[in-house]
């Protein structure tokens, strides 16, 4: 993206010297066609009155100009586009970013990635929605089976989130049995059709079955939202989520 915008700067830079250029030669033109002894009138088919000099020097003005504002806007359009990229180095695994259960974002490093999809989001007017998401029998199992059989229930419901959502979409791991999705370019209707893709899975530990329950809640971007908002918002259901979660297999769903 950094080279793209220099590459951009550059052309920009050429653009403004070639209409100094062009002004600086149109002035002399302009000027020297208010001196007749410069245009010898002979009886030749080529021979120019000052007058259509003159017209011709502003007829050529004009469609540089035409030209000057086709380059300004198609120039902007590149650095906006080279603007909206994402950098190649945030695909890369950072273990301070990135949870190393789940190699899902973590909720100090989801806030920045979040903030760029809310100014997407602004900038061409396209929907963004939040899927909250609670494990609702991780503490209950932990307590049965030990660490080990929740660490691999969160794991094997970060797969699950994995296959359900698009290359674009992204996941947080906000606490210990808490996770957010975040669907860009989604609506409220569509956050509802991601998570009804989330089937209900199992995971075996010691030779038993264990169910995957858990709790979903939508969440909407509406206009003025920052990203501590949307996450207050989300931190706000999945605290109500785990004050009423059970041993229940069927996932509640609630909307905000």
């Amino acid at each position: 993206m950094q080279s793209d915008l220099q590459r951009v700067g550059r052309r920009e830079w050429w653009l403004w010297f070639s209409a100094f250029v062009v002004t600086v030669l149109f002035g002399i033109a302009y000027l020297l066609s208010f001196f007749p002894s410069l245009f010898p009138q002979n009886a030749h088919f080529y021979n120019i009155s000052p007058a259509q000099a003159r017209w011709a020097a502003t007829d050529l003005l004009f469609l540089f100009n035409a030209w000057l504002i086709y380059k300004q806007w198609f120039l902007r359009r590149l650095r906006r586009d080279a603007s909206d990229s994402e950098p190649v180095v945030e695909n890369t695994y950072d273990p301070l970013a990135m949870d190393p259960v789940t190699g899902f974002y973590t909720r100090d490093s989801v806030e920045q990635r979040l903030g760029k999809e809310i100014v997407r989001s602004k900038r061409h007017n396209i929907p963004l929605s939040l899927v909250a998401l609670h494990l609702d029998n991780v503490p209950q199992l932990g307590n049965q089976h030990g660490d080990e059989a929740g660490k691999q229930i969160i794991t094997e419901f970060a797969h699950c989130l994995r296959r359900a959502t698009r290359g674009c979409d992204f996941c947080a791991r906000l606490g210990n049995d808490d996770f957010l999705l975040v669907l860009p370019e989604c609506s409220m209707t569509d956050a509802k059709i991601v998570s009804d893709r989330l089937e209900a899975a199992t995971t075996q530990y010691a030779g038993r079955d264990i169910p995957i329950t858990y709790s979903a809640g939508w969440i909407d971007y509406h206009p003025g939202d920052v990203p501590r908002d949307l996450l207050k918002r989300a931190a706000d259901m999945l605290r109500l989520y785990a004050d009423a979660s059970t041993n229940a297999a069927t996932p509640l769903l609630a909307s905000n």
